[in-house]
């Protein structure tokens, strides 16, 4: 039988996929050594929505944060997710940024990088990849799962042969909405199987229902490791539970290496802080049943609860229905782009604007036109030649890597922040989200002073 790694997400997509990433560091930070000792394969804690939580809601540095779990976890590798050339953000950053973000992550602690693009055009990871390997981390290239008439088993296994050539260490295919059928797992499994020599991981969310059987079928057809989340932070949008797997698992013979006793520490710990986010409505009952409404939309939890935030916004949450049918055209018209950030908050907000205006592409996103530009990459299908006038207006649009036309932006950003940035990582930071960043900075400065006058005074 082989052995089966299990990662833990609940310091990161448990918690950004169940209470939108507001789970602060002193909530965690006691149980990091007893999470170090449990026999993880990795513990995912950084990257996705945690840098723009921490310094838009937990009054947080990132960076501070990540030093602080590397401190307390020394055996464990630590993961992020990185969305290539957009980094943590919504658009391109130029490669130097690019390089300096990953290089300075990897300084902080992070051992491995699991790196996507949202198109899986691969031009678009190329550089993080490049760094990565460079800074000797594990690269983890990620393949975006979907279903459209434009993806099947055979473009995934070239995408899988495109990161292998790529000198990727692994292979993690990525089901953000949690649609990956059994079947599906297996079969996918296997064609990749058959055709790279990297270890394959699978991560999928517990949304429809399907978590636990796929990750059992992919084990099955050879997956090496699957992503779990603490028994308390598990299920809903969030991942299958890590203590159930394990359990299936050892008792069909795979050897997990997870201590089943830690594990228990380590969710007795997590299951009063789920209480107490239930309390303060900060983690909403929606997202904790079975959606299997996914299954027809395509639509991940957290695009789903995005899109009724916009709808209540606009005293239209009535018209849920109609956006709901709306998303798949709006998907087809852009050529079947993956429903996975950026792209699932485009779409999203597209279907919105055409359904409340009353006339499809009455008003066009600043985003769609960037993307039908070609700023985003390569769609995987064909773009509805309609809406590609509409936008271009007889215009080409791009053919090459959009970043390559970037200028740099580190030293302009650094001279922006002079006085405010005492380090490389807190002008990435800027670069990243601007206002929220200067801000933050803005207010550490004051935070600072007010600590010390007050010294000064007491002495």
């Amino acid at each position: 039988m082989n052995n089966v790694h299990i990662s833990e997400t609940v310091l990161r997509d448990a918690n950004q996929s169940l209470i939108a990433t507001r789970m602060p560091f002193s909530d965690f930070e006691s149980i990091l050594e007893t999470m170090d000792s449990v026999g993880y394969h990795a513990l995912e804690c950084w990257g996705g929505a945690t840098f723009d939580a921490c310094l838009r809601y937990l009054n947080e540095d990132p960076w501070e944060r990540l030093r602080r779990i590397k401190q307390k976890v020394k055996k464990t590798p630590l993961q992020m997710l990185l969305r290539g050339q957009n980094i943590l953000g919504y658009r391109h950053y130029p490669d130097e940024v690019v390089r300096l973000f990953v290089a300075r992550s990897a300084a902080n602690g992070i051992d491995i990088f699991r790196i996507f693009d949202a198109l899986n055009d691969f031009r678009n990871i190329e550089v993080a990849v490049d760094e990565a390997l460079k800074q000797n981390a594990h690269v983890q290239g990620a393949i975006c799962f979907t279903t459209s008439p434009v993806h099947n088993l055979e473009n995934f296994v070239q995408l899988g042969k495109q990161l292998e050539a790529m000198g990727c260490h692994s292979i993690c295919i990525k089901d953000m909405a949690g649609i990956m059928g059994p079947q599906e797992a297996y079969d996918l499994v296997k064609a990749l199987k058959a055709t790279v020599e990297l270890p394959l991981y699978l991560h999928t969310h517990a949304t429809t229902g399907l978590g636990p059987i796929t990750y059992y079928k992919a084990v099955e057809a050879g997956c090496d490791g699957i992503d779990c989340a603490i028994s308390s932070f598990s299920n809903g949008t969030s991942q299958p539970a890590t203590e159930t797997l394990n359990y299936a698992l050892k008792q069909a013979g795979y050897e997990t290496g997870v201590d089943d006793l830690k594990l228990k520490e380590v969710n007795d710990h997590f299951k009063p802080l789920r209480n107490k986010y239930i309390e303060s409505n900060q983690m909403n009952p929606f997202v904790m049943g079975v959606e299997t409404d996914a299954l027809v939309y395509q639509i991940p939890g957290g695009m789903l609860s995005n899109l009724i935030a916009q709808l209540e916004a606009q005293n239209a949450l009535d018209r849920l229905d109609e956006v709901l049918q709306e998303t798949p055209r709006v998907r087809q018209d852009l050529g079947y782009p993956p429903l996975v950030t950026p792209m699932s908050q485009m779409v999203g907000f597209q279907s919105v604007m055409n359904v409340l205006s009353g006339e499809r592409y009455q008003t066009v996103a600043s985003e769609i036109r960037a993307y039908v530009r070609g700023e985003y990459g390569r769609p995987p299908g064909e773009i509805n030649p309609e809406l590609m006038e509409k936008v271009l207006n007889g215009e080409k649009p791009i053919e090459g890597r959009f970043a390559e036309t970037l200028k740099p932006q580190f030293e302009e950003a650094k001279r922006a922040l002079k006085g405010l940035a005492r380090s490389d990582e807190d002008v990435l930071s800027y670069l990243a989200f601007p206002q929220i960043a200067e801000k933050f900075l803005k207010e550490r400065d004051e935070r600072e002073s007010t600590v010390v006058s007050y010294t000064i005074r007491e002495g």
